[in-house]
């Protein structure tokens, strides 16, 4: 009885924290403040304590808590939207720790941010020396934006006032050896286009296609389901990296 309890109330648990996780939206872990990643610990303790708490009473309150604090989310998620003193109190402000080549000791006392974790986020930014930057920005997420001086940023195209073509992002047709006609509508293309370009580059069968997407030139890019690679890269010394054992398949008579 107790294990069905268990599987009743974790399939709640698991439903309720779909539901509210999709109603709260949605965010990536590097981009979340340390509000947000507190935040969601806590809503994943309350939702574990739903799914393991077999006393039948506490169910509904821990249900009762786990919908407050979802609501909770959904008005402090609001409040930073419209308000700006409210978005500064949750989630921070970015503050400057170098300006012009100088660390700014205060800032980072302020903040509890050492040096050994600004020298870690600058190298990671492919910057070995301090004296190179123009301003380095700690942002509420924990990452730091880096803005090198001018003589030390590398060149673009605009530098040398070189023209460039249009690159547009690139759209799915194939995945998993089905067609997504929608977005082949949206492109103004159907069915029959896209079997005459596979057929080009000799796939006869859409079931061979893992992947497919339109480049934004034109052009159709193809992975199939069996890549033709004779002596794939392994970059592993483990004895059962899948690529160890493609390649010794690819090798049996």
């Amino acid at each position: 009885m107790e294990y069905l309890e268990v599987f009743l109330q974790t399939i709640l648990a698991f439903a309720a924290i779909l539901i509210y996780t999709r109603i709260l939206g949605k965010q990536q872990i590097g981009q979340l403040t340390f509000f947000e990643y507190i935040n969601g610990i806590t809503f994943g303790s309350i939702a574990a304590v739903l799914a393991t708490d077999i006393e039948p009473r506490r169910t509904g309150m821990h249900f009762l808590g786990l919908t407050l604090f979802a609501f909770l989310t959904w008005v402090a998620g609001y409040a930073v939207l419209v308000s700006r003193p409210a978005r500064k109190l949750i989630s921070g402000e970015p503050t400057v720790v170098v300006h012009n080549g100088k660390i700014l000791e205060g800032n980072m006392k302020k903040m509890r941010y050492n040096f050994d974790e600004l020298a870690m986020q600058l190298r990671q930014k492919n910057v070995f020396d301090i004296a190179d930057v123009e301003y380095a920005i700690l942002e509420p997420d924990g990452d730091l934006s880096v803005l090198l001086k001018s003589q030390k940023r590398p060149l673009t195209p605009a530098d040398l006032q070189l023209p460039t073509q249009y690159e547009g992002v690139t759209t799915e047709l194939v995945m998993d050896g089905e067609i997504l006609f929608q977005n082949l509508k949206q492109n103004n293309l159907d069915e029959k286009w896209l079997i005459q370009q596979l057929q080009a580059q000799g796939v006869q069968d859409i079931s061979q296609v893992d992947y497919a997407v339109l480049r934004s030139d034109g052009s159709l890019y193809v992975n199939l389901k069996e890549d033709d690679i004779i002596n794939p890269v392994d970059i592993t010394d483990a004895p059962e990296s899948p690529v160890k054992q493609e390649k010794e398949e690819q090798d049996r008579p």
